[in-house]
């Protein structure tokens, strides 16, 4: 296969133990300013008449088709605090993006590159992965003054197969801390399994369970500096607060699933046309 396993048994031993793993220098600074290029150019060709806005709070109401289609493209969603009260931006396009998503590991050519690189690879299978499959990823932004909330949640709720096996890699495109709105997580709450899910039926979206209510001190900050890559577990109790800095906090995060012995729920909000193909298959 030529893969090299890029975890050592300590980096396994605090994943295992707490849920999330801290990686530095994962990316080079060439790949983030190529990242950042690029998403630069996608938002200033970008019709912003054609677009909507995406929350964590209240995503069943806001949801429509082009969200459920973003599955399969490349899409824009705005903050839900960029607008005015007539309906216009508050600021420019570039400064009221909440997210861009979902497809953009496969079919934008520099993020395909990153999101195929031999080093996710290796690390997929230091993990224990057989046949790796990249599901969603999404560019998101943080902006100054108006980057929303991130509410308690775990990623297998959204993507979701039987036995478990998502995992979030969330790579800081800038240093991320607790003042422009970094990662918080309860460690080891991986370990109390999955709380509910989120599902699509017949009349859109919904959660199949209300949300648990969760003690602030129980979390810790994953504060980072820009080039490190978060690994979470999917049943990790991750969240992020308002960004009410005058600093944005762009990242980078892709999902992944594995489809060897494991089979994807017919129920999860994202449903494909095409299978993707897998980053490698042991």
């Amino acid at each position: 296969m030529g893969i090299v396993r890029i975890l050592d048994s300590n980096q396994l031993h605090f994943f295992d133990s707490h849920g999330y793993l801290v990686i530095e220098s994962f990316a080079t600074p060439d790949e983030i300013h190529a990242m950042r290029s690029r998403m630069e150019q996608l938002l200033h060709e970008f019709d912003c008449s054609t677009s909507s806005v995406f929350s964590t709070v209240n995503q069943q109401q806001l949801t429509d088709d082009y969200f459920l289609e973003s599955a399969e493209n490349i899409s824009f969603f705005f903050e839900e605090k960029a607008f005015r009260e007539d309906g216009n931006l508050k600021q420019a396009k570039e400064l009221s993006i909440n997210k861009v998503g979902h497809a953009l590991h496969e079919l934008d050519p520099v993020f395909k590159s990153f999101s195929n690189s031999e080093k996710f690879s290796g690390l997929l299978l230091s993990l224990g992965y057989k046949r790796p499959i990249p599901i969603q990823s999404m560019y998101i932004f943080k902006q100054p003054g108006i980057g929303g909330e991130v509410v308690p949640h775990q990623d297998n709720s959204f993507l979701y197969t039987e036995p478990t096996t998502c995992t979030g890699l969330w790579l800081a495109l800038e240093d991320a801390n607790t003042t422009n709105g970094c990662l918080w997580a309860i460690p080891g709450s991986h370990k109390n399994g999955l709380v509910r899910r989120f599902l699509r039926g017949d009349k859109g979206v919904y959660f199949d369970q209300p949300s648990p209510a969760y003690e602030k001190k129980d979390f810790v900050p994953i504060e980072v500096k820009a080039g490190s890559l978060v690994v979470i577990h999917g049943d990790l109790i991750h969240q992020s607060f308002e960004n009410q800095s005058p600093k944005s906090r762009h990242a980078y995060s892709v999902h992944v699933v594995d489809t060897e012995g494991c089979v994807w729920a017919q129920d999860n909000w994202i449903r494909r046309k095409v299978q993707p193909e897998p980053l490698y298959e042991s």
